[in-house]
């Protein structure tokens, strides 16, 4: 099923491909589901990478993160699926994904994976 996750996603030509320059996505509606007590967690993740020849189409991105409205998994496990999912599809020279989880029980949690390519 996680192959299926990442095949939604979608990216287009970088038209710069011989700059490096930064962009920044902050999805602050992101949803998935405690595995082990079924409520959901909400989230904000904000996504930061240095495009290579491909950059990430936003509704395929929307539309993939939709996907974990009803997935089962642990805030740290999320994390570096979905950068894992988003480094293999855009092949940038570099990305972080921070994922700061909303309060439960009065603790809050961010994580954060980072990706880079090998020189």
């Amino acid at each position: 099923m996680e192959k299926a996750f990442r095949d939604i996603l979608e990216t287009f030509e970088n038209q710069y491909p011989g700059r490096e320059y930064v962009i920044e996505i902050v999805c602050p509606e992101f949803t998935s589901v405690c595995p082990k007590t079924g409520q959901p967690d909400f989230g904000t993740l904000t996504l930061t990478y240095v495009p290579a020849e491909k950059c990430v189409e936003l509704k395929s991105l929307k539309l993939y993160l939709q996907q974990f409205r009803n997935e089962g998994i642990y805030y740290e496990h999320v994390t570096n699926r979905i950068l894992d999912d988003l480094a293999a599809v855009i092949e940038p020279r570099s990305m972080t994904l921070s994922a700061a989880f909303h309060a439960r029980g009065g603790i809050t949690t961010t994580v954060t994976a980072t990706f880079s390519r090998e020189k």
